[in-house]
């Protein structure tokens, strides 16, 4: 069950991939404006697996020593290193990059890199719990959301046609079912191996939360904005609460 679980999930992760296209119908406009509810929820979501789940669960297993501490401080190191290196930084927005060529391909290696670290993420949750697993997995998707969109406005942006764009979106998104098999391959083999990936994606959780989308929220100083927002974030950690209750 945990193969089904994880390989649904992951390819959910995949299809949200194509999600960029709604743009095209709705207005970039619009869509920047949605997406900002998308990811208003997804600070809550992360926020609350992180804390709600994952930190628990670590504690819980590993103990509260140096371990698990530094196995947090690893998460957050290995996303600002892969947010840096790879992807330059995390944009949600589809007017931040320059360099339209480069960019292209910059983003297309980050978020193979990025789903794949994903798929692991998932699989890892799944074989701890099913409950954990789908935690992880709703945290993944809302984030991944307003990420895709502003991806694919990127593509479009430096030339890619709407087809090829999807396409290049799509097969980067594959990787996260490549991550996926690998984890449960390996998981299989060497005991507890899904633990100690809770506290590296707990610290990865923290820092995109932390340092990707709650700046993107103060781009709107409206006062009903700010307030739909705190009520977004809080319905992503009622949810996360929600999902201790199943299981």
């Amino acid at each position: 069950m945990i193969w089904v679980y994880s390989l649904i999930s992951v390819v959910i992760i995949s299809l949200i991939s194509l999600v960029g296209v709604f743009s095209l119908s709705f207005g970039i406009d619009k869509v920047k404006k949605a997406s900002l509810f998308f990811v208003s929820f997804a600070v809550g979501a992360l926020f609350g697996d992180a804390v709600i789940h994952l930190l628990p669960e670590t504690f819980e297993n590993l103990g509260f020593g140096l371990l698990p501490s530094f196995l947090v401080i690893v998460g957050i190191l290995l996303f600002f290193s892969l947010e840096r290196f790879l992807r330059w930084r995390h944009c949600h927005d589809i007017d931040c990059l320059d360099h339209r060529k480069t960019v292209a391909s910059m983003i297309l290696i980050g978020d193979a890199a990025h789903n794949l670290i994903d798929g692991m993420i998932i699989a890892g949750s799944f074989m701890v719990s099913i409950p954990l697993g789908l935690a992880t997995t709703i945290a993944v998707v809302f984030h991944e959301i307003p990420n895709e969109i502003g991806e694919f406005g990127v593509l479009i942006h430096s030339g890619f046609t709407i087809k090829k764009a999807l396409l290049y979106n799509f097969l980067s998104g594959l990787t996260a079912i490549l991550g996926t098999i690998i984890v449960l391959v390996i998981g299989s083999k060497i005991n507890d191996f899904s633990l100690f990936l809770l506290p590296i994606t707990a610290g990865g959780f923290l820092y995109i939360a932390g340092s990707d989308l709650l700046p993107e929220l103060h781009h709107e100083i409206k006062l009903s904005t700010s307030f739909w927002q705190m009520l977004l974030m809080i319905l992503g950690i009622a949810i996360m609460a929600a999902l201790t209750l199943i299981g």
